[in-house]
């Protein structure tokens, strides 16, 4: 498992704790203590998986003496009908443990899905594709995790990672120059400054000012060109801001290294998967 065990744990016993409450009552009342049983995870579509080991955590904080064995990792590419993981343990546990997993692994698979199939429509521009800190609350680091996964990479994790001036901070701080130096003043050798641009006046300004990253927020592909054209290698570029998997071609081959896409984490669509418990 790659995320810190701690950080997994709080974020299923969390979700465990709002769908089990304090009983379960069609499992308490109808399933012996003593029962065991066998299932298996069923890939109901085409795409990414992502997640597996988070959905098997989930039992085995209800029963530790659950076993898995996994024919398919995170990153792996699954087709309709493949199997994805058997495991057995304590029936109740299954039960129980089922619809928090469920949420889990479809979720990411699908986070892991949209991003890949947002890599390959760019595969040969050399742009990379990024997520944005549009994620759910609490689980952005699992999310961040399957972008991963799908082939994508991570913009900052939080606001201490780097200085990015949006819109709001520029309009309310004086303009990019000004709003620039003020953070060079305070800010530390290791942090990155990232400045949104609306129009290539703005680009310039960050030019002048030195921004290490500039985004190019919401302009057209053949706007996006100019001002590439125009920065000139003096810093990252960024393209960000109604990107769709229609127009994010067009949007790679105006030269930009960087591709961030809210979409990837705020509203994909979860992946079919299904639980089986052998008859």
């Amino acid at each position: 498992m790659i995320l810190p065990v701690f950080y997994v744990d709080d974020v299923i016993k969390n979700a465990i704790k709002e769908d089990i409450n304090y009983v379960d009552e069609a499992t308490a009342f109808v399933i012996p203590e003593e029962s065991v049983s066998s299932a298996r995870f069923v890939s109901k579509a085409e795409g990414v998986l992502c997640g597996i080991e988070f959905a098997a955590r989930v039992f085995t904080l209800l029963d530790p003496e659950v076993s898995f064995n996994f024919l398919k990792k995170d990153g792996d590419t699954v087709k309709k009908g493949d199997i994805i993981a058997t495991f057995s343990g304590k029936t109740r546990a299954l039960l129980m443990g089922e619809r928090t997993a469920l949420n889990i692994v479809q979720h990411l698979s699908g986070v892991a899905t949209q991003t890949n199939s947002a890599v390959k429509l760019v595969e040969g521009t050399g742009v990379s594709i990024a997520d944005t800190r549009k994620t759910l609350p609490g689980l952005r680091a699992m999310q961040k995790y399957a972008v991963c996964c799908g082939g994508g990479k991570n913009h900052r994790f939080n606001l201490s990672d780097a200085a990015m001036l949006k819109d709001n901070h520029i309009d309310a701080g004086g303009g990019i120059i000004k709003t620039i130096g003020l953070l060079r003043e305070h800010i530390g050798h290791t942090v990155k400054i990232e400045v949104e641009t609306r129009n290539m006046d703005e680009v310039r300004q960050a030019v002048e000012a030195k921004a290490d990253i500039i985004m190019l927020d919401n302009m057209t592909a053949a706007e996006m060109a100019e001002c590439v054209r125009y920065i000139d290698g003096r810093a990252l570029t960024e393209a960000s801001g109604n990107i769709t998997l229609e127009n994010i071609r067009e949007k790679a081959e105006s030269g930009v290294d960087i591709i961030s896409m809210g979409s990837l984490t705020h509203s994909v669509t979860a992946f079919d998967i299904s639980m089986r418990i052998d008859k």
